[in-house]
């Protein structure tokens, strides 16, 4: 059978996943899938975006900035039809690229405003770490190695609060908020009961904080009430309902709890880590999560946030309610991408690669027919707000004079580039992450009319700012053309170049001012703030 048939007949279900691995693109069998799907309930899908919207997107979501002119001017004017795969795989050999993911996988692992787990996740993306591997770092870590160190700052972050933790873990690695099972069996979710809950919640109760660490004892029970008022020991039970059986285990009597206790708190002063138990329960959560029959949990899971994170909506929508009740839009083809990660050891660049090489990655985000189609058939891509890096970003990139970064000197255009994106990661922490219903807050739009230095930064007449470059442009038509490429990356359509030149027009005896609310509402746009 060809690659190509076997493809097709799988979108159409009528072969096995196994028929079509190996050496099989993501990219076409994602293609190929979501168009049976499209075919089947008859909807049209978008066309493709044009060159300056494709590489604008791409860009921004890879390495979390907008292009540059001079990039703009490569991308569109070359003639290789290879160019968009050529485009992706220079992003993803960037080091913007390692940061900008790190930042994302940040987001969603660390609590609000926390980047305790940046270091680590730059450093494990760099070093092409699977998703697996990390894991295993965030959850059990070796303090040894100091870069594990950093990663169990997962758990670190949260132990106080082991319903915290359990359900963090629950719902960021196997795509299942099971908060809802704390007090009762889950009202919608005959799968999630109280012992789901408290038997997740049960890898974790043997774990505290001392000091600097986290430890593990290697004895202690949960117990918890159900709703008829029984008190219940909890067995060790992932979301699938596998119990795990441990070894005997007795408490210490009062004596030796004294020396255990005496113990951690000399530990704690000396800044050492407490030694690591013979039996770990977070061990067994690791072993039933990576290995064996529930696997897929964890995979679909982090398969459905990169497909959220690529394409602006998940396979499976809320994200942490993956479960029977609420089944994929695309079934099959979250199972082919799981299965894919397990293959390929968790690689997390491999699947973002094929994902921003498909046909419904480029398609557009405006769509001419009368009924524009539901999210979850991803015919028409969706409209993303920028994340607080990407908008201070394209902010600050966006302000800045063109020509700095179009220097033949390689090196030099990197480090000003570089330079950039460094103060876009400080300016970031002034914005809010997005969220789902994402809308621009009060105090976004308040920073924007009341802070001075970021105007004036912005805004200021100098030769390394875009303002200084628009003064001594001879032309009204230049100045409008220059800035819309470096501000929105694009040429201006016709109707903005008569609008934008009639404004200049008739403020020739104020240009400057006039050139300076020009930019000023360019960079505040809304087309500015999101990637579409």
């Amino acid at each position: 059978m060809r690659l190509s048939q076997s493809i097709i007949l799988l979108a159409l279900g009528f072969v096995p996943l196994s028929m079509v691995q190996g050496e099989t693109l993501i990219q076409d069998v994602v293609d190929s899938m979501l168009d049976a799907k499209m075919q089947q309930v008859n909807i049209t899908a978008a066309p493709m975006a044009d060159d300056y919207n494709i590489l604008r997107r791409t860009t921004l979501d890879l390495i979390g900035r907008i292009p540059t002119s001079a990039e703009v001017d490569r991308y569109v004017t070359s003639e290789d039809s290879n160019k968009r795969e050529q485009m992706v795989d220079q992003l993803l050999q960037s080091p913007a690229y390692q940061k900008h993911l790190a930042y994302d996988l940040n987001l969603l692992l660390a609590p609000a405003g926390n980047n305790e787990l940046q270091n680590f996740l730059e450093q494990a993306v760099t070093q092409r770490r699977g998703w697996d591997q990390m894991f295993r770092a965030m959850l059990l870590g070796d303090y040894e190695d100091e870069l594990e160190r950093q990663a169990m700052k997962f758990v670190k972050l949260r132990v106080k609060d082991l319903d915290n933790l359990t359900n963090a873990t629950s719902s960021l690695f196997f795509g299942v908020n099971i908060s809802c099972a704390k007090c009762h069996d889950h009202p919608l979710v005959i799968e999630w009961t109280q012992a789901h809950f408290y038997g997740m919640k049960s890898f974790f109760n043997r774990s505290f904080e001392n000091g600097d660490f986290v430890g593990e004892r290697d004895y202690g029970a949960l117990q918890y009430q159900t709703t008829d008022g029984k008190q219940l020991d909890a067995q060790m039970m992932f979301l699938s309902g596998k119990v795990i059986e441990e070894p005997q285990w007795t408490s210490p009597d009062a004596e030796k709890q004294k020396a255990e206790k005496k113990q951690l708190e000399q530990l704690a002063t000396d800044k050492q880590p407490v030694p690591v138990p013979q039996y770990s329960r977070r061990a067994q959560l690791l072993d039933i999560a990576l290995n064996g029959d529930d696997r897929s949990y964890f995979s679909k899971s982090i398969v459905n946030r990169i497909w959220y994170r690529t394409f602006g909506y998940g396979l499976v929508m809320p994200l942490d309610q993956m479960h029977p009740s609420n089944p994929a839009s695309h079934p099959k083809l979250l199972d082919f991408l799981a299965q894919d990660m397990s293959d390929h050891g968790y690689d997390l660049t491999r699947l973002i690669r094929g994902l921003v090489l498909t046909q419904a990655y480029a398609r557009s985000s405006r769509y001419d027919g009368e009924n524009r189609p539901p999210q979850l058939w991803f015919a028409v891509a969706n409209v993303k707000p920028l994340t607080p890096q990407q908008y201070a970003a394209a902010l600050l990139f966006g302000a800045r004079n063109p020509s700095q970064f179009a220097s033949e000197d390689v090196l030099k255009t990197q480090a000003e580039i570089e330079s950039v994106h460094a103060q876009a990661r400080t300016l970031a922490v002034k914005f809010d992450v997005p969220s789902d219903e994402f809308q621009v807050s009060v105090d976004e739009a308040l920073l924007f009319s009341n802070d001075a230095a970021l105007e004036k930064d912005l805004l200021a007449n100098r030769a390394d700012r875009l303002i200084g470059e628009l003064m001594i442009l001879s032309t009204d038509a230049e100045v409008v053309a220059t800035a819309s490429k470096s501000i929105m990356n694009r040429p201006v359509t016709k109707q903005e170049q008569r609008v934008m030149m009639k404004y200049l027009k008739h403020r020739q005896d104020r240009r400057e001012a006039a050139v300076i609310q020009l930019v000023w509402a360019l960079l505040t746009s809304s087309e500015v703030r999101f990637n579409y």
